[in-house]
């Protein structure tokens, strides 16, 4: 039988589409548009004489750059919440106790601890480790808050893998190392995918830990260098707007790519 069709459901659909289509379009629209035009113009309409001299000047002003740091930091942000985070959730999910229980309780609480809180403690730890105006001072901080959403997600994940695999497994002589990297590891891809790119997402769009903990144009990434568009005479819009779009590309590659695992990660281990 085929299911009735739904009118409401997909006028929601389009309109919500139009929702996340207009402010993309009309960001790709002026940034191939001139100067001049952009200022006296509508924003809705094609550019007339559309140009890429503005993607140039993003390009020659550092882009790759800021973007090469940015890209290093979300490596070494979701490098170290792999390697913490996937044995943290397996040590949570398999041993069954008061301690271990209120330990992951407490790592929680993480969640409710926003960054602005505790930036001026983080200040005085960066520079007290000479870590101030480094790539480093940024991805260190970045991953400790992206950590106990990524606890809770692969928990989540894994204790969706059936019980009596691990007991296969058990019975079989392996260790809980083995168990871990031979069966969670592999069952739990979809999880991982999920941490990576809420883990990359969280250093990619980051802008208070690299204003507060870096100063130099090495170690500029790419949200403080959309500052380079921004004078006290003046915002050049359609150059600005171009360095959004490029910024947004490898992020749009990224979901593309791993758009299966991410899904497969929202759902739960076996598609469940």
């Amino acid at each position: 039988m085929k299911r009735p069709a739904n009118p409401l459901a997909g006028l929601g659909a389009v309109i919500w589409l139009a929702v996340v289509l207009v402010p993309v379009y009309v960001m790709v629209s002026v940034s191939l548009t001139r100067q001049d035009e952009a200022l006296g113009s509508n924003a809705l309409r094609p550019p007339r004489h559309p140009t890429l001299a503005n993607y140039g000047t993003v390009l020659a002003g550092g882009f790759g750059h800021f973007l090469g740091n940015t890209v290093l930091v979300a490596a070494v942000v979701v490098g170290i919440v792999l390697v913490l985070c996937v044995p943290l959730a397996y040590v949570a999910v398999r041993t069954r106790g008061f301690w271990s229980g209120g330990a992951f309780r407490l790592f929680l609480l993480g969640v409710a601890v926003p960054a602005q809180a505790v930036v001026v403690p983080l200040y005085l730890m960066i520079t007290k480790l000479n870590l101030y105006d480094s790539l480093l001072a940024v991805a260190l901080p970045t991953a400790a808050f992206a950590m106990p959403v990524s606890v809770l997600v692969l928990t989540g994940t894994l204790r969706d893998i059936p019980e009596e695999l691990y007991e296969a497994m058990a019975l079989d002589g392996a260790s809980p190392a083995r168990m871990l990297f031979r069966l969670v590891v592999p069952l739990a891809r979809g999880g991982i995918g999920t941490v990576v790119v809420y883990a990359s997402l969280q250093a990619w769009n980051g802008f208070l830990f690299p204003l507060i903990f870096t100063q130099s144009e090495d170690s500029r990434m790419l949200t403080l260098g959309l500052f380079t568009y921004v004078s006290q005479f003046g915002v050049d819009i359609p150059a600005l707007l171009a360095s959004v779009v490029l910024s947004g590309v490898p992020v749009f590659a990224v979901y593309l790519v791993a758009r299966r695992t991410l899904v497969g990660g929202l759902m739960g281990a076996g598609g469940k």
